[in-house]
């Protein structure tokens, strides 16, 4: 059911006519390790109509191959390159501030290889950046090394601020708790790039030559999608085939330009 948190009735025609679409992962189109009903047909019905997407993520554990390689397995074809990270917005984020400069990396392949292709050098002394990211082997020796490291003028970067991370034995700390921990050490306070930071959807939207007047953010979470799409300017679309219910929008002072049950609901609309 198509419900408009807005009296504007111009949001309907907005998304027959958007030609840049940024679109969460979990939650959108997958749920639990399982397609969501529809969402091949959705990402289908954007390529036939020649819309440009990106699939945005916090998760910064897995590079964008491997999350395409996982999609394949769940029947969702999509290129590594219509994948956005939080890894890959980090990398981003730090080239764009200082081009070129040096980082000690705490996290897995995916933050290592994505500072990598941006031409960021890696060092344990001197860098200009401490870069934290997902990892479930955390070592006591590089956090000892990034709070001295922040304590002698290093920035905290951090890729998400979930402070936890699910896995097949229960919840892991995540991103968001080991920084807690390191500015808590060092006194220096961490700068998330993942969302609900808007600067992930703007370098995405970047990537994609769209403009905000012509595209739209598909998100389930109203603290993160949806914060970061209204701080971002962009049109929202809230799903509730995710962790949002409808009854809890209220609690929130922005709204979603639209709410829908699934992507379904948005096919005969592109």
């Amino acid at each position: 059911m198509i419900t408009s948190a807005t009296t504007n009735n111009g949001v309907m025609d907005l998304i027959n006519r958007a030609t840049s679409w940024l679109c969460d992962m979990d939650g959108v189109l997958i749920h639990d390790d399982a397609l969501i009903e529809g969402a091949d047909q959705f990402l289908e019905k954007l390529q036939s109509s020649g819309r440009s997407f990106l699939l945005i993520t916090n998760n910064s554990f897995f590079t964008a191959r491997e999350l395409s390689e996982r999609l394949l397995s769940m029947g969702l074809d999509v290129p590594a390159d219509h994948l956005w990270t939080s890894a890959l917005a980090t990398a981003q984020f730090i080239h764009d501030q200082r081009p070129g400069g040096s980082a000690f990396v705490i996290g897995e392949l995916s933050v290592h290889e994505a500072l990598y292709d941006v031409g960021y050098r890696e060092q344990s002394t001197g860098a200009d950046y401490v870069v934290l990211g997902e990892t479930q082997n955390y070592s006591y020796e590089d956090i000892t090394t990034a709070v001295r490291l922040l304590k002698g003028g290093s920035h905290l970067v951090a890729t998400n601020p979930e402070p936890t991370g699910p896995s097949l034995d229960g919840d892991f700390p995540g991103v968001g708790a080991v920084a807690a921990m390191l500015e808590f050490a060092s006194g220096v306070t961490p700068y998330f790039v993942g969302k609900p930071n808007a600067v992930m959807l703007c370098e995405g939207l970047a990537r994609l030559a769209g403009h905000i007047e012509t595209s739209i953010l598909v998100g389930d979470r109203m603290e993160t999608d949806i914060l970061a799409g209204v701080e971002a300017g962009l049109t929202t679309v809230l799903v509730l085939s995710g962790v949002t219910r409808r009854d809890q929008i209220e609690q929130f002072p922005f709204r979603p330009s639209l709410v829908v049950d699934s992507v379904v609901e948005l096919i005969d609309r592109l």
